[in-house]
């Protein structure tokens, strides 16, 4: 197996998978609305990476949580009317619709914290009976100061954190920096479990220590998730499970934030663009691809610019198998003799692209190589054929081999047939101009119109 290496966040260096078996814990999304396009770039990047994993001849076995108790939640349902457990699964419902249409499979488990409740209030016991944690109005809070590692995450100082918490709770905490376990039950929630401590629901972060070890072990490979859960929720994390005599993660693994206008893609800011709304608009081979052209530890923009330019090299990858389809014989047999010449042989192509994803997962370096490839079979430098077999096994890692297909089963998004409506229109207009500057406009998507005695239909460009 090829040594795959990630950048830890918690040592900040390069550290190297062990063993064959790989577990991954990502943290999901909390239920309290459909997700936005940020939420959904954990969602790819760790499928992709368990994707690349099992491509290398490892074992991955990938967790992604769902947070359906929460304050949030009980806000939420309140505004809509509904009961919070119906609220609840009603948003869970949407998110796994909304993943599903990405493309790329489900994770191997996908645990609620409504389900796991009982091992919450277990572990919470475990922690108070060690001196970790203490009752204090119904609530339980964890004493940060009794674990003397808190805050090797996060790299923070005391004075410099704040778990944001709700402020009605700082009377009942021994110390501000303690953070809440488990929270007495209150008149507006409606739901509550039995607890040594009297009823009450789980608080947030207590929920994955439990799940990551019921479904990982102990001890696992990665754990992953946004850069904005490193503190306070991940620093939680290890100071629960390690304060309870759990090893926990090996390997911190946390992708960046997208970003509007530079600030951070937020439910609360209210400058979220949903994912729902991204797939209708672009496709979801194109959300897939935005979403993995940048460095997954770095910032990602997003905006209308940033998804053109992703439809773009979508369909560059479309046309190449329009002019390359798998199969197919012929092409330029002198082609296989130039690879030293003018371009690399597809075999080497793929040997650098599965190197950058073992190297800290750098799509934006395996793409490179991906459309170098694509580039050299266009200008002849690679004979076609073998070229297309080659980027078919490199768009099969990163999810978009579709792309190999490109007209197998296509049906035109919500963009697209709006085109098509706004060109009828001009052409009723008898504005010409505008007809053939849309026409040429759905081209550019992959489209052409074809106009027959039922109307106009769209099919796609070969």
């Amino acid at each position: 197996m090829r040594e795959v290496r990630i950048k830890d966040t918690l040592t900040g260096e390069l550290r190297s998978l062990e063993g064959e078996r790989v577990g991954i814990y990502a943290c999901g999304p909390t239920v309290y609305s459909r997700i936005h396009i940020g939420n959904a770039r954990p969602f790819v990047v760790f499928s992709l990476f368990a994707r690349f994993l099992r491509s290398e001849g490892y074992e991955p076995k990938l967790v992604v949580n769902v947070t359906d108790i929460n304050d949030k939640i009980y806000l939420a349902a309140r505004g809509a009317g509904k009961e919070s457990v119906e609220f609840a699964a009603e948003m869970t419902a949407a998110y796994f619709g909304d993943t599903d249409r990405l493309g790329l499979g489900r994770p191997d488990s996908e645990p609620l914290a409504s389900e796991t409740v009982e091992g919450i209030v277990s572990l919470i016991a475990e922690l108070v009976e060690g001196g970790h944690a203490y009752e204090s109005g119904g609530d339980v809070y964890f004493r940060v100061r009794s674990f003397d590692h808190y805050g090797k995450l996060s790299n923070r100082r005391p004075e410099d954190m704040d778990q944001g918490e709700d402020a009605g709770s700082a009377s009942l905490k021994e110390d501000r920096l303690d953070f809440a376990l488990w929270k007495a039950h209150k008149p507006d929630e409606d739901t509550s479990w039995d607890s040594p401590w009297g009823s009450g629901r789980p608080a947030w972060h207590i929920e994955c220590s439990v799940m990551a070890e019921r479904e990982l072990g102990a001890s696992f490979a990665v754990h992953g998730g946004g850069s904005d859960l490193v503190f306070p929720h991940h620093e939680n994390e290890i100071a629960q499970s390690e304060a309870a005599g759990r090893p926990f993660a090996r390997v911190w693994m946390h992708n960046g934030m997208i970003e509007t206008d530079a600030a951070k893609m937020s439910k609360s800011d209210g400058n979220i663009f949903q994912l729902s709304e991204a797939l209708d608009a672009y496709g979801r081979e194109a959300v897939v691809a935005y979403l993995i052209s940048g460095h997954y530890r770095q910032p990602l923009a997003f905006g209308p610019e940033q998804m053109e330019e992703a439809v773009a090299r979508v369909e560059r990858l479309r046309n190449f198998f329009r002019d390359h389809p798998l199969g197919a014989s012929g092409g330029d047999p002198a082609a296989k003799q130039r690879g030293g010449a003018g371009g690399s042989p597809p075999e080497a192509r793929i040997e650098a692209f599965r190197g950058a994803l073992a190297d800290d997962f750098n799509t934006p370096r395996a793409l490179a190589e991906l459309f170098e490839l694509v580039g050299e079979a266009n200008r002849g430098e690679v004979e076609g054929g073998e070229a297309a077999v080659a980027v078919a096994e490199m768009l099969e890692i990163v999810g978009l081999s579709t792309l190999t297909q490109p007209d197998e089963g296509a049906e035109a998004d919500d963009r697209a047939r709006k085109l098509m409506e706004e060109r009828e229109q001009a052409r009723a207009d008898k504005d010409f101009a505008r007809a053939d500057a849309l026409r040429d406009e759905l081209a550019g998507l992959g489209w052409t119109v074809r106009d027959s005695a039922e109307g106009p239909s769209l099919v796609p460009r070969s």
